[in-house]
């Protein structure tokens, strides 16, 4: 097994198609993660690959853009598998696919257990994202022609076989071309995704992603408490009054929260766009484009937007919420400190839940997230 991996600085220089090019623009990334600086091109270039990245590294991204640059857009059936432990964890993967290839007019579909399959869309999709038993049950039934395949990925692969799905995914390669390739991601190498590469894999690249690059390195974490949840409205409106901010990202764990909030602030005559799931698109890619321009100051966003927002100007990331998962955390305070600037990040923090949070947000980490004293200003200049 191979481990030497080139890096790629930029996505210019991935040699990505056009149209690719500007759906990861449009998503939100500007510069791409460690994880996508070494494992997104060795895919593209043919090679079998084991990728081992914790959560939080961006590897949805890296094997959905290197699955949208193989796929040949004159070739109507399958061409890309991609298989995810859970039903919720597919649904995240399509919406990743789906947006970064936005501009590329691809067949991309779902065949996820629970859910309603529309065969004649499944016959023509390019790119499907699946759960293990649902696409066994499709290629058995042979309703999808495995021979223009390209690659096969499985993601969250020790997930998958802690789940009990080893037979099914034992089952499933025997209908693979030996011609197709296969990537794994995972965040542990247990024996039996050593014995699946060992098997089935042409020796494959490994590449390793260290835990400690996810760094929180060069940003300055602080919370304020609160009595209560309605004072952090306030709180904000001092912060924004007192302070001389740049551009800031507000995050809440709502839709209904971001529109309020916006709606607020926009009384209060700030400069203020948002961005929710329930945007189609076009809406979206405008609003980010202004933001980059620094016509608005302030995006008021939901954890749609943050994993891959990459604007150079953000001095401040405030947590209106906490995030509801520790791994999100980092991709959205990870919006600041971008390129040797200093970058803060601010946690309101309203509840003895938000409390028990937040230490277990230190411990995952080994950070220091310290009350914000009296003389903040000096970090954000």
């Amino acid at each position: 097994m191979s481990t030497e991996s080139d890096i790629y600085e930029t996505f210019d220089t991935m040699g990505l198609k056009d149209n690719l090019l500007r759906g990861i623009l449009s998503y939100g990334y500007e510069k791409p993660s460690v994880v996508q600086t070494k494992g997104i091109v060795p895919v593209i270039k043919g090679n079998d690959c084991v990728i081992q990245a914790q959560s939080g590294t961006g590897k949805t991204a890296t094997f959905s853009i290197a699955a949208l640059e193989l796929v040949d857009k004159n070739i109507e059936s399958c061409q890309v598998i991609i298989l995810n432990p859970t039903r919720e964890i597919a649904d995240q993967t399509l919406n990743v696919i789906r947006s970064l290839g936005n501009y590329l007019d691809y067949n991309i579909e779902a065949a996820i257990g629970g859910k309603k399959l529309n065969i004649n869309y499944i016959y023509k999709a390019q790119i499907i994202v699946a759960t293990p038993g649902r696409i066994y049950d499709i290629i058995n039934r042979g309703l999808i022609d495995m021979k223009t395949l390209k690659i096969l990925i499985l993601d969250e692969a020790d997930q998958m076989l802690d789940k009990g799905f080893k037979d099914q995914l034992n089952d499933i390669f025997q209908y693979i071309n030996p011609e197709s390739q296969i990537s794994i991601y995972s965040a542990t190498m247990p024996n039996d995704i050593i014995f699946l590469t060992d098997k089935f894999m042409k020796n494959p690249k490994k590449i390793l992603i260290k835990k400690e690059n996810l760094t929180l390195e060069g940003i300055k974490q602080f919370y304020i408490y609160l009595q209560n949840e309605h004072d952090k409205y306030n709180t904000l409106i001092d912060l924004y009054q007192s302070l001389f901010i740049g551009q800031s990202i507000i995050y809440c764990n709502s839709k209904k929260k971001v529109v309020w909030l916006s709606e607020q602030l926009n009384e209060q005559g700030y400069s203020i766009s948002n961005i929710h799931g329930d945007m189609l698109q076009k809406e979206r890619d405008e609003i980010m484009i202004k933001f980059r321009k620094n016509l608005t100051r302030v995006l008021i966003t939901t954890d749609l937007l943050s994993r891959g927002i990459d604007v150079q100007q953000v001095s401040l990331v405030i947590n209106y919420d906490l995030p509801r998962d520790k791994q999100s955390y980092i991709h959205r305070i990870g919006r600041t400190g971008r390129y040797g600037r200093k970058g803060v990040a601010i946690n309101l923090i309203a509840s003895e839940n938000d409390i028990r949070h937040l230490n277990d947000i230190q411990k995952f980490y080994n950070t220091e997230i310290c009350e914000m004293p009296s003389e903040i200003e000096k970090f954000l200049t």
